[in-house]
């Protein structure tokens, strides 16, 4: 049953809607209770400080593991009488949702980097949800540490360190964004490449994946994680094209009030914008994704794959080290499209790719391209692979690109390929040894 009073205080718990179940009713209950798991209930500071002493006395100063145990032991009962001292308030701290406790100092680097390094992972998630590029994600983590260190005199403590750096994020995201002025467009023919006969696809050429195995290290770390926000709902690709759509603002609060969770009253302070604002740039925001997303989306649940995409997964790998055209197609729907961002190359339908395929995988071809490899890996919680080929005259094989896949009805619909060194971020290497068996399922 749900908790309807604050752990600490007993005050009502404000409502947030879909995402997070809320247990304490501010940030100061929070951040109460975090302290008492980390002192004893009977233990004083006077008992700390004599702790405290000694350790001081019986410091070992070698061997090296001993001092550094021995250091780190201080150091933690340091940080015990630190808390204990925060605790010590001018005047009673009231336990109504609108009041906070004294804010915590962040001056010293190291007081900052243990305020925000928790944070750091949803940070990246909540950048890349916003542009659509994990490398671009990297960028504006960093920028966003760097401008929350120039402003740490603005965290008063009264909101939650990660709504703090929710808001500064989204501040450099929205910049981010207008700077670069990024529109999709559509792909054009390219000379020389029959991409089949269909309406040339829409290109988002700074698109990228995001690797699973962040996803599941997000929610590990968290006591509480946001887990509607790594959902294959909210980061299958198809979504994330429907939300370069939308103007850089609606974006945000989309992200936030459907995505996290948050409610209205909060987003809007995020956004600096009124309530009735807020309500309405979201419901824009909704219509627009109405338009833009599939009828028919695969439910998932976070994180499995069924038996048969697993299969087919596997198949698709065989069929390219094979160079097997024809057990390829048997995989490829009739109407597959094929994609391949930043590159302008593109192919609707089966014939038109098996087209290219029987010349790349044909050894007696100009247009041959090697032996292929593949590791299979997930992807914005769908099944992909790694793709590695051997050259003709080399003798290891080099990361050639991500292949994500859109599985539907025991066919693949739709493969996105993405650039070979996005790899890393899958935790590969840019090279395998050619005696290297080929990786399970995973």
């Amino acid at each position: 049953m749900k908790t309807q009073s604050c752990r600490i205080c007993g005050a009502a718990l404000p409502e947030h809607g879909r995402g997070r179940t809320s247990v304490y009713c501010s940030a100061a209950c929070r951040q109460r209770a975090y302290r008492r798991r980390h002192t004893k209930a009977d233990q004083t500071a006077a008992d700390v400080l004599a702790d405290i002493e000694r350790q001081v006395r019986t410091l070992a100063l070698g061997p090296p593991q001993v001092f550094r145990a021995d250091a780190e032991a201080l150091a933690a009962a340091a940080r015990v009488l630190r808390r204990m001292a925060q605790n010590v308030t001018p005047e009673p701290v009231t336990k109504t949702a609108e009041t906070a406790e004294y804010p915590p100092r962040l001056d010293d680097e190291a007081d900052f980097a243990a305020l925000v390094e928790p944070h750091r992972k949803w940070l990246h998630l909540h950048c890349y949800r916003m542009v659509g590029s994990y490398d671009d994600a990297d960028d504006l983590v960093q920028e966003t540490l760097l401008k929350a260190w120039r402003d740490r005199s603005g965290f008063e403590g009264r909101a939650a360190a990660r709504t703090w750096l929710y808001r500064i994020a989204t501040n450099a995201c929205i910049d981010h964004l207008r700077r670069t002025g990024r529109r999709p467009q559509r792909y054009e023919p390219v000379p020389g490449i029959d991409a089949g006969g269909a309406e040339p696809p829409e290109r988002q050429p700074w698109l990228q994946p995001y690797p699973d195995r962040l996803l599941d290290e997000v929610c590990a770390d968290d006591e509480q994680p946001e887990t509607a926000a790594v959902s294959r709902e909210t980061m299958e690709l198809v979504f994330l094209a429907a939300l370069q759509h939308l103007p850089p603002r609606q974006r945000a609060v989309l992200i936030f009030r459907d995505v996290l969770g948050r409610p209205v009253e909060e987003t809007a302070t995020l956004m600096d914008m009124s309530v009735a604002a807020a309500n309405s740039a979201l419901q824009r925001a909704r219509q627009t994704l109405r338009e833009r997303l599939p009828q028919r989306r695969v439910d998932w649940t976070v994180g499995t794959r069924s038996q048969q995409e697993r299969d087919i997964v596997r198949r698709y790998m065989v069929a390219a080290e094979r160079a097997d055209v024809s057990m390829m197609a048997d995989l490829l729907s009739a109407d597959v499209l094929v994609t391949m961002p930043p590159n302008p190359v593109w192919f609707a339908g089966r014939d038109a790719l098996l087209k290219q395929l029987g010349t790349i995988f044909d050894s007696r071809s100009a247009g041959y391209f090697g032996r292929w490899r593949h590791v299979p890996v997930g992807a914005n919680r769908q099944p992909a692979v790694a793709g590695y080929v051997q050259r003709p005259g080399t003798s290891v094989f080099r990361a050639q690109m991500v292949d994500v896949l859109r599985i539907e009805s025991g066919r693949i619909v739709e493969i996105t390929t993405f650039e070979a060194h996005l790899v890393a971020a899958f935790g590969l290497p840019l090279t395998l040894p050619a005696d290297r068996p080929v990786g399970g399922d995973r």
